[in-house]
């Protein structure tokens, strides 16, 4: 409030980055928000069978291809560590994990440190300038570093890439038509010291470079960090090799108004409770296919429910249920396989994106990833 009464409106993207990434106040950067006990549950902590679906697929398509060594696992925005631990586990059946190094693109201090002390038998902290400010090594050999950004990476070898429930908090610029052309939709204080949306008076300098001539909806939700990131992914997975899975709730460029919080698992006013509720819209995977388009060939987007299922997800359940002996942890296995797939649940909110270098373009339409 201190930084509008100054400055003037905030676009929301300010407004995102301030309240999620701020160093003393910042949503992610004070606290662990996932669980029950947290703001929201994600895929990974509901079932191990998650990250496992996720490993399958990739060392399916990496045999595919050729098996290319060595190998980097990147995992952009990694939680608690739950889903790298189940994928390294799931590696390690198929001793993937002999060229592996693990790459955690990670801005909470809080978090990572939840996530090296699922991981890592041993761990180290850097206060130089070196590209990762943490480092450790897992009880079965394998590499993990720690990044601020992905552009820090400097390993340049073949690459998985995995982002899940990773670009929906990137900012978002909002876009609102009128008479005057696209006016955006900005943050500013009302008379009782209030936050309130207000419009922009014009088209602003980010709608002019933002909005794309040939757009069709009234209100749209731009991501420049995202569109970014793709770019820089797609250069690097052309130059070095690899491939990307991305993992959210989203749209195909159709959807209008998604911003919104949530706290205690129940949505809320954005503008209400600043720094204590966590801030996302739906991730536009038309924008991050076309920020790639000219270097990288995507599959997608599919429901979860689709592509676990033609992950044969319900095949490890059986393998899961058979040697286990507890009744109420057999339960616990049926229902967290349901909670995956219901179509009125996480089976049809989350989507997933492939993504490969288009040298292998050809091959692939006679050879096309499982689950899409």
């Amino acid at each position: 409030m201190q930084r509008i009464k100054a400055t003037g409106p905030l676009t929301i993207a300010q407004f995102m980055k301030e309240v999620l990434i701020h160093p003393a106040f910042g949503y992610y950067t004070t606290r662990d928000m996932f669980g029950k006990s947290g703001d929201f549950i994600t895929s990974p902590e509901i079932s191990q069978m998650f990250g496992e679906m996720i490993a399958v697929w990739f060392t399916n398509e990496w045999y595919k291809i050729g098996s290319p060594k060595p190998l980097n696992l990147i995992e952009l925005g990694p939680g608690r560590g739950s889903m790298m631990s189940d994928i390294l586990r799931t590696f390690n059946k198929f001793n993937i994990h002999n060229y592996l190094t693990v790459h955690m693109v990670e801005v909470s201090e809080i978090l990572s440190k939840i996530q090296s002390e699922k991981l890592c038998t041993s761990v180290e902290n850097y206060n130089t300038d070196s590209y990762f400010y943490k480092s450790g090594k897992t009880k079965i050999g394998v590499n993990i570093y720690w990044y601020k950004s992905i552009q820090d990476i400097k390993m340049e070898q073949f690459s998985f890439v995995i982002a899940h429930e990773f670009f929906d908090a990137l900012p978002i610029h909002k876009f609102q038509k009128t008479k005057l052309g696209w006016n955006e939709v900005l943050i500013d204080i009302d008379s009782e010291d209030k936050l309130k949306y207000v419009l922009s008076p014009g088209p602003t300098a980010m709608s002019k470079i933002l909005v794309d001539d040939s757009e069709t909806r009234e209100h749209i939700e731009v991501s420049p960090e995202s569109i970014i990131i793709m770019e820089y992914l797609a250069n690097y997975l052309e130059q070095f090799g690899g491939i990307a899975l991305i993992v959210d709730y989203g749209h195909n460029g159709n959807k209008t108004d998604t911003f919104r919080a949530y706290k205690n698992h129940q949505q809320c006013d954005p503008l209400t409770e600043i720094g204590t509720t966590d801030l996302t819209a739906d991730v536009d995977f038309s924008a991050l296919r076309k920020a790639a388009s000219d270097k990288l060939i995507s599959f997608g987007p599919v429901t979860q429910k689709k592509f676990l299922e033609q992950m044969h997800l319900e095949v490890r359940l059986e393998v899961l249920l058979k040697n286990c002996t507890d009744d109420y942890q057999r339960k616990l296995l049926q229902s967290s396989c349901r909670t995956l797939l219901d179509e009125n649940k996480m089976g049809s909110a989350f989507h997933f994106m492939s993504f490969f270098p288009t040298v292998l373009k050809e091959f692939l339409k006679h050879y096309p990833p499982v689950g899409f």
